[in-house]
């Protein structure tokens, strides 16, 4: 780990803030109404557990963003900031539990750090310049600098290793906050089934998907079925 836990989320931060200012201007940054509140409460009874998985994680400054865009994906940035697009809930017309599952994943790339370390390669690798420059220079230089770090911390994708653990970090969160584990699955088969005969969605070309992935989560269901029947269920549920 080349770069500090405390500069890759500032360097995410710009770039969170950078993607909703720009939403912003484009009139599609949503920031109330029924399928944003349905986010931020899955949203909430999600960081409620994150302790679970290390201490610091519930003081963390989590920030929620929804856009409206036809585009299937999600993501969550180092230090909890979590953006959801329109696209992805409606295209595959996702159940809360199901919506957990992928908030639940992506909350486990961020709790296990693995855009630090992505960032980290690819600095020792010479592949990222500029980020101690960044911290000194003008605000226009953080901001490409943040744009640069985005792209290893969110656009290429983790190893295999890193996906297994998110994945079985995902399904644990989400059980323990009262959603269904089993809709890990279901989500997949919807991504599966709307990627057929198209170019894949931008969620997809992130993630090792198919059938593996598929046998992967339903080998951990046993371990989390018993944390989700004793844990308090959400009062309303889509």
């Amino acid at each position: 780990m080349v770069v500090s836990s405390s500069e890759v989320d500032r360097l995410s931060a710009i770039s969170y803030n950078e993607q909703n200012q720009k939403a912003k201007e484009k009139n599609i940054l949503v920031t109330s109404g029924p399928t944003y509140d349905r986010l931020k409460a899955i949203s909430s009874r999600l960081i409620s557990q994150t302790g679970v998985f290390r201490d610091d994680a519930r003081q963390w400054n989590w920030q929620l963003t929804l856009i409206n865009a036809p585009i299937l994906n999600a993501s969550c940035v180092p230090g909890g900031k979590i953006t959801f697009y329109t696209g992805i809930i409606e295209q595959l017309n996702l159940t809360d539990d199901e919506i957990a599952a992928i908030m639940g994943h992506e909350i486990a790339h961020a709790l296990r750090e693995h855009g630090r370390e992505s960032l980290s390669q690819a600095m020792a690798q010479n592949a990222v310049t500029n980020i101690a420059m960044a911290a000194a220079g003008s605000y226009g230089s953080a901001i490409s600098v943040a744009n640069q770090a985005a792209q290893y911390i969110l656009v290429l994708p983790n190893s295999r290793q890193n996906e297994s653990e998110a994945d079985a970090i995902g399904i644990e969160l989400s059980a323990r906050a009262g959603y269904d584990p089993q809709a890990a699955i279901t989500v997949w088969q919807k991504m599966i089934k709307a990627n057929q005969g198209k170019s894949p969605p931008e969620f997809l070309s992130t993630h090792p998907s198919g059938e593996t992935r598929i046998e992967q989560l339903s080998a951990l269901m046993p371990a989390v079925e018993p944390l989700y029947q004793i844990a308090p269920k959400p009062k309303s549920k889509h």
